[in-house]
């Protein structure tokens, strides 16, 4: 499916701009806390139109306690704590190496697939995990250098 195909890519295009981006927030002083919360909140605001217009809430039944409870442990932990993490690990070690880790987010999800999904470890999975690891060697830049300096 070619929007499905434009989508992935633009998640890719927007999440390399964002680290490059937020790079400034560092310069202005502003805390990862703040960067965060802030960015939650706008988000949170801007998408409003959207869940009113498409999903018209007033419609849908209450949700159970279950499920209010799982909404908040996301928005709480997955969401709102792995975003105040990204913006310290962007302050302290910078866009580049903070981007590095998004190289690992389809290896953990095949590895994640396979051990709680009992999905197939395929030929291909593998090959790509290489191509990632070879990838991330060579962005590293420690195995270059410790070749060159034995020649």
């Amino acid at each position: 499916n070619l929007l499905a195909l434009m989508a992935i890519l633009a998640a890719a295009i927007f999440y390399a701009f964002s680290g490059v981006y937020c790079r400034r927030f560092k310069v202005m002083d502003v805390s990862p806390m703040a960067t965060a919360t802030g960015m939650m909140i706008a988000s949170s605001v801007m998408l409003i139109p959207v869940v009113l217009l498409v999903d018209q809430p007033w419609s849908l039944p209450m949700p159970s306690v279950a499920s209010l409870g799982a909404l908040v442990g996301l928005a709480l932990l997955s969401t709102s704590l792995a975003y105040i993490i990204y913006f310290r690990i962007l302050e302290t070690a910078g866009a580049t190496n903070l981007l590095l880790v998004t190289f690992l987010l389809p290896v953990s999800a095949i590895l994640l697939g396979i051990g709680f999904l009992n999905e197939v470890l395929l030929p291909k999975h593998l090959v790509g995990m290489a191509l990632i690891g070879m990838g991330l060697a060579a962005i590293d830049g420690r195995i270059w250098a410790k070749l060159k300096s034995q020649t």
